[in-house]
């Protein structure tokens, strides 16, 4: 029978990106990886990875080996973590996937502060900007940020947060132009609008405290892009006013490159959302994770 500590290792060395980075972290010598890689190579008769000087990688078998690899091994560590939960604090690996810019800007301090709370927890995070197969490339959870209610699938749905849009602009470009004091005056500042498939440019601000005022107001963009960072970023240096969510913006409200413009108005809403495969007794540390993002999320995409 195959060691399972054999499969951990290939999934450390296969997430580190190569026996580099996984000798470090494992605290285990480079060969020593080596050659326990080729002996469970040699157990199962096909080649796992390909190793060159300059490229590291999987084989098609090497692929599907690691998939079934992450299940066994989480099955393993489910087992274990039922009887530690009685006894202990929750352990174990946490595979977390999300949008490059949710991520980045309304995730990582809450991960961080996670993984301080929770010192025996460690947490794998793929921020990427595709459609994930949470169930079949082995993540616990995924984090969706979205203006519409998800399709029905087999995957658990946990609200986690409100995260409405504003308006935003560049501090340099207000001194130069003016602040807009009701939505129509936004037809003669130029925009950059977040693009997005079967949207047209246009904006649906709602008062505030009058949720059935709103305003339409259709736009000309000086820019369209789907990257969030990429308009922010054009907002700070002058060049328009911007809608994003709040938590993409927050720290450069905070320093004063952006400020708040028509700030009794919202520019849309969305929602952060958690999907979880359905698996019959979720991992503790899965289900404190949950908790703590439920708890700490709002506090940081709210503004």
């Amino acid at each position: 029978m195959l060691d399972l500590n054999d499969f951990y290792l290939f999934v450390q060395v296969v997430d580190r990106g190569g026996f580099t980075a996984a000798s470090r972290t494992l605290r285990t010598p480079k060969s020593t990886l080596s050659h326990r890689m080729q002996q469970l190579e040699a157990s199962l008769g096909v080649r796992l990875l390909n190793r060159t000087s300059r490229r590291f990688g999987m084989t098609d078998v090497g692929a599907e080996f690691y998939r079934h690899a992450v299940e066994m091994l989480r099955q393993a560590e489910t087992a274990e973590a039922i009887i530690k939960e009685r006894v202990g604090e929750p352990s174990g690996t946490i595979r977390c996937t999300g949008g490059v810019a949710t991520m980045q800007f309304a995730m990582s301090d809450v991960i961080a502060d996670f993984l301080v709370n929770y010192p025996k927890v460690n947490v794998v995070v793929h921020a990427v900007d595709r459609t994930v197969d949470i169930v079949g490339e082995n993540f616990d959870i995924a984090i969706r940020a979205h203006t519409n209610p998800l399709p029905d699938s087999n995957l658990v749905q946990r609200t986690l947060a409100p995260a409405p849009w504003f308006l935003f602009a560049g501090e340099s470009y207000l001194k130069k132009n003016g602040e807009p004091e009701k939505p129509q005056d936004l037809r003669n500042h130029p925009s950059l609008f977040m693009m997005r498939t079967g949207v047209d440019a246009v904006w649906h601000l709602r008062h505030v405290r009058q949720s059935k005022n709103e305003e339409v107001v259709p736009l000309t963009p000086r820019l369209l892009s789907d990257d969030m960072v990429g308009l922010q970023q054009a907002a700070i240096r002058g060049l328009g006013i911007v809608a994003l969510p709040g938590y993409i913006c927050r720290a450069a409200v905070k320093s004063g490159k952006l400020r708040r413009v028509l700030p009794n108005w919202i520019a849309g809403d969305s929602t952060l959302t958690a999907l979880i495969p359905y698996r019959q007794g979720l991992l503790p540390s899965v289900r404190v994770f949950l908790d703590h993002l439920a708890a700490e999320l709002p506090k940081t995409v709210l503004m």
